[in-house]
């Protein structure tokens, strides 16, 4: 399935982009060989392979457990505040 260069206009102003019509033909032909890719993807055989939660879940960038641990208290989080009351912080207002 190619990507037109209508399409490709369309999406280009979603995104914002102002691009010549040689880069939105560049563009298009890109987005076309992506999508191509992707259909080639499809008729991979994944019947073997167990699914996946998440690629970067294992290793060293396994998430900590949620465990727990002390905090600031109240009183020392609000220790340095320079105006402080019941509990909060005092800011000025900003509506006007």
């Amino acid at each position: 399935m190619g990507i037109s260069l209508e399409l490709t206009a369309r999406m280009a102003e979603l995104a914002r982009l102002a691009l010549s019509e040689r880069e939105l033909a560049d563009l298009a032909e890109q987005l076309s060989t992506i999508v191509e890719y992707m259909d080639k993807l499809k008729d991979a055989d994944t019947s073997g392979v167990e699914p996946m939660i998440s690629a970067a879940l294992g290793g060293a960038s396994a998430p900590r457990g949620d465990v727990p641990i002390r905090s600031l208290s109240m009183d020392r989080a609000l220790a340095n505040a320079p105006d402080a009351g019941d509990g909060f912080f005092r800011v000025p207002p900003v509506i006007e």
